[in-house]
């Protein structure tokens, strides 16, 4: 509590602040439902989506991870004089530098941030940083005025006001490879090397001060470090906790920073490596775009930037910033970006001649180069798989792809010719147009030609959907009319514009069997599955136009995969059952017994069992007893296959109460399941569990 008597939380206005941040991370992802279809007509799509577009979804990102150098001291950065607001110390490197030091990282021709050792400490503990208590408070002492109890590795306590003789000192990248490897931090100015003992425990110490302060572990210390009003201690909170890969917690730190210093390039350099590591790549480019800004010649923020575009697909924004006058490119993101440019280039041609096998082989070699968060890429893989009648896998690349804001240096990229953002919707409605999302798709195409209105294919695209629609539109008026010949000419002139419809030919499918031209509704129907194996309208028109055909073993297998996927449908249960028997019958078999819609019958004695299991067809025995609990457990399931399975005979027998009928056939442990085909024992099982029971059940249902 100050002296004015609020909380300092609220002077600082950290509950706002905190509020912005848990706002920020929050994301919701909405998915399509899918609704099954009534029989009757061919006017409904094929699948309902839920309002809300496209589910986001986040990639895990390393391209700005490194480690961090830290407080600034005097004399040890030659400073620019028109950069002088901007302290770059403590920035954090990421793993795409060039080079393994803080100076050669921002080292410009032209423009030199020359970088000198920081003094070394001349007193006691110059391998030893103090220990703090904990205690913070609102007014900070000058830096080199210790608190209270402060403890000096001599084990002497320094009072209040002890001002120890120690000289400025400077955090830089070391270089050395023996422990710490390139990137550890060095206290002043001194590069690691192999069995470096100072460097080391100047490292390790420094460690401990950080995790040793306050006894209320890490969640407390964030609190105490986000009371501070000093930025450049937040900064080094906010490193340490970028170091030790809490990357939410570093954010928060740079964002308390960036409040306190709004015009410092270097802490939002450092909170775009932060939210690079939460995977929120567009968030992190506009904060590097925010620190060139401030600072245009900061080597850092270019280096950064660029190799954030290379993993967005962003070719020339990315070589724009590796490449900037000044700035030591660095090497390998060198070489990713020219196999990237390779690759898309190739995905290009290939996208341009309609091989789509090759523009997906291609597509997936340029994100596995390097350009691995593109949303673009991701788009492009959607549309081969389209191309290449792979609908659902397209439709679960179009939900687990980002979606770009209209950040302008990204939604306004080009690719393949096309508006980033307009490409995208491209995509989007040739995927909602397959699926018969027609509304859908009509408004993707609209926004497509609306952000890009000069490209052609976004204009094609939108004349073709309106087209489909209404040939869709008028083709239902007629079939609603039973003018079913019509019909089919104006659903077939709606394939001509798209022939990878499946509704279409679904829907000219039923024209054709109201026709009683079997063998061309099978045709259509062959053709909206080789499209969507799962159609569900087009396996109940295709199994109905093989029942009239009498081609019974095509039929039940068509009824068996509807069973699948609409087990309680009882319209699909009969049809089955029906289509089983026809087959029998074509076969020889005995069918006179066989009856729809049976329930479990229940077996009293031992003449009853012997006559039920010598009924033509398959018997399904549930031996079961009253007290016994798994037999309570299973015994609704029998029902439930009893309705799915109507061409199998299901009976019960309780053998506390038949012990005839268990002696004759010696069960001894509950639940028991017995499977006889007229009259013989075919499998038994004991204590099986539901899948196990119903894949035997539907074994033996043909």
């Amino acid at each position: 509590m100050s002296h004015s008597g609020k909380p300092m939380s609220e002077q600082l206005g950290l509950d706002s602040l905190n509020d912005r941040f848990r706002d920020s991370l929050s994301c919701e992802a909405n998915k399509p439902d899918f609704r099954e279809l009534d029989l009757g007509s061919p006017v409904s799509p094929l699948r309902t989506r839920q309002s809300g577009g496209i589910a986001t979804a986040t990639s895990s990102s390393s391209s700005s991870s490194g480690s961090v150098s830290g407080r600034n001291g005097p004399n040890q950065v030659a400073r620019r004089a028109d950069s002088a607001p901007n302290n770059h110390s403590g920035e954090l490197s990421g793993s795409s530098e060039s080079s393994p030091t803080a100076a050669e990282s921002v080292r410009s021709a032209g423009n030199a941030r020359s970088f000198k050792p920081g003094n070394t400490r001349s007193d006691s503990c110059s391998t030893h940083p103090h220990i703090y208590s904990g205690q913070s408070s609102v007014s900070s002492p000058p830096p080199s005025v210790l608190p209270t109890g402060n403890i000096c590795p001599s084990g002497k306590i320094l009072k209040t006001g002890m001002v120890p003789n120690r000289s400025p000192r400077t955090d830089v990248l070391g270089s050395g490879t023996g422990n710490y490897g390139h990137g550890s931090i060095m206290r002043g100015g001194q590069a690691a090397k192999g069995g470096g003992t100072e460097a080391a425990s100047s490292l390790s110490s420094r460690a401990s001060a950080v995790s040793s302060r306050g006894s209320g572990g890490g969640g407390d210390l964030l609190k105490r470090t986000m009371v501070s009003v000093d930025p450049e201690e937040l900064k080094r909170a906010g490193n340490e906790k970028y170091r030790r890969g809490h990357f939410a917690e570093a954010l928060s730190l740079y964002d308390r920073a960036i409040a306190l210093s709004p015009a410092n390039a270097a802490y939002r350099s450092n909170r775009a490596a932060a939210l690079t590591g939460l995977g929120r790549l567009t968030e992190a480019v506009r904060e590097c775009e925010e620190a060139v800004r401030l600072d245009p010649n900061y080597g850092r923020a270019h280096q950064r930037l660029g190799s954030l575009f290379l993993r967005l697909g962003q070719v020339e924004n990315s070589r724009r910033h590796l490449s900037f006058p000044g700035l030591q490119p660095d090497p390998a993101e060198l070489q990713k970006l020219q196999a990237v440019e390779k690759y898309l280039k190739k995905c290009t041609d290939s996208r341009r001649v309609g091989d789509w096998k090759s523009v997906l082989r291609e597509c997936e070699s340029t994100i596995a180069s390097g350009a691995d968060s593109s949303p673009q890429l991701s788009m492009c893989r959607a549309e081969a798989l389209l191309k290449l009648h792979q609908i659902d896998d397209a439709e679960s690349v179009i939900l687990t792809t980002p979606r770009l804001d209209t950040h302008s240096n990204l939604s306004q990229s080009k690719f393949f010719g096309m508006l980033s953002e307009a490409y995208t919707n491209f995509v989007l409605a040739q995927i909602e147009l397959a699926f018969g999302r027609f509304e859908n798709a009509v408004t993707a195409a609209e926004k497509a030609a609306q952000i890009d209105p000069r490209n052609i294919e976004a204009a094609v695209l939108l004349s073709n959907v309106r087209l489909v629609m209404r040939a869709r539109a008028r083709g239902n008026d007629l079939f609603n009319a039973e003018r079913f010949t019509e019909a089919c000419a104006a659903y077939g002139e709606g394939l001509r514009l798209d022939p990878s419809n499946s509704v279409l030919y679904c829907n000219r499918a039923a024209c054709w069997f109201k026709l009683g031209m079997w063998e061309r509704s099978l045709e259509d129907c062959n053709q909206a599955l080789s499209i969507i194996p799962n159609y569900t309208k087009a396996l109940l028109r295709r199994a109905a136009s093989n029942s009239k055909l009498e081609i019974w073993v095509e039929a039940v297998k068509d009824y068996e995969v509807l069973r699948r996927l609409l087990p309680d449908d009882n319209e699909v249960a009969e049809s089955l059952f029906h289509a089983q028997v026809a087959l029998k019958k074509s076969r020889g078999e005995e069918v006179s017994n066989i009856k729809f819609g049976r329930e479990v019958e229940e077996i009293l004695g031992l003449e009853q069992f012997r006559a039920a299991i010598s009924l033509p067809g398959v018997s399904v025995v549930h031996f079961k007893a009253a007290s016994d609990l798994q037999c309570k457990q299973i015994s609704p399931f029998l029902d439930t296959l009893c309705g799915r399975y109507p061409s199998i005979n299901f009976l019960k027998v309780d053998i506390e109460e038949n012990v005839a009928v268990a002696n004759t056939e010696n069960v001894r442990i509950l639940p028991t399941f017995k499977i006889y085909k007229n009259g013989s024992r075919v499998k038994e099982m004991v204590r099986p569990s539901r899948d196990m029971l119903e894949h035997s059940v539907r074994h033996y249902s043909f």
